[in-house]
């Protein structure tokens, strides 16, 4: 009777060990589920988020930024010929190109009177080619001013765009520091020039990934 009791006893504890089995493996498949579902979840929300910035980007194409001109200029000026005086001035190989705007503004549109920097004023070409002439001339002057001021001109882009190609700044500087030619491309990945190749990173953890790996083959190199 006794052996009884305990070949019942064990076998009511391996119906509860593989009920339990059976519920924890049940669980698991649940969480995983969940997991797939919110990654995939996540996945379609970053994918909408990069639709809507190419969007943005693709509404301000022809967009160019001039930063840094003061406040008040163009009530007197207008802002068009601001941007003609800019061209004037800083690249005469272009002034009698004839560029056409369609729009210009300042943005954003309300002034903040506790804003310590002027407000961009945005110039909407009617050509995106033109933009990218002015943009090009530029770079290469390097040093663009209107009356004495020094100003930047630059694209127009996304709040989103703007935010992922400054993560990209001290990096920047310390390559254009050392001269190999770096640039921030469209949306926000950085090339630069080294040993004559040209190379583009779409985001820093590919650019530490290359260091890494340009480390150890010059570390091979050494013990040659």
């Amino acid at each position: 009777c006794e052996s009884l009791c305990i070949r019942h006893r064990s076998i009511l504890v391996k119906t509860r060990m593989n009920n339990a089995e059976e519920r924890i493996s049940d669980m698991e498949d649940r969480i995983m589920e969940i997991t797939q579902s919110g990654q995939q979840t996540e996945n379609r929300i970053k994918k909408l988020e990069s639709n809507i910035r190419d969007l943005w980007d693709n509404i301000k194409q022809a967009n160019l930024c001039i930063i840094g001109i003061p406040e008040g200029v163009e009530k007197d000026k207008g802002m068009e010929n601001i941007f003609e005086e800019i061209i004037t001035g800083n690249f005469p190989n272009l002034k009698d190109t004839g560029f056409k705007i369609q729009e210009a503004q300042r943005a954003p549109n309300k002034l903040n009177p506790n804003r310590p920097t002027p407000r961009h004023i945005i110039i909407k070409m009617a050509k995106v080619k033109d933009k990218e002439r002015i943009l090009k001339a530029a770079r290469e002057k390097q040093s663009v001013n209107y009356k004495g001021t020094p100003i930047r001109l630059s694209a127009d882009f996304s709040t989103e765009t703007l935010q992922a190609r400054r993560e990209w700044q001290e990096i920047f500087k310390v390559l254009k520091g050392k001269n190999m030619q770096p640039r921030i491309l469209y949306p926000a990945r950085i090339s630069f020039k080294i040993e004559g190749e040209i190379k583009i990173f779409p985001n820093k953890q590919k650019l530490k990934e290359y260091t890494a790996s340009l480390r150890v083959v010059l570390r091979a190199a050494s013990y040659r």
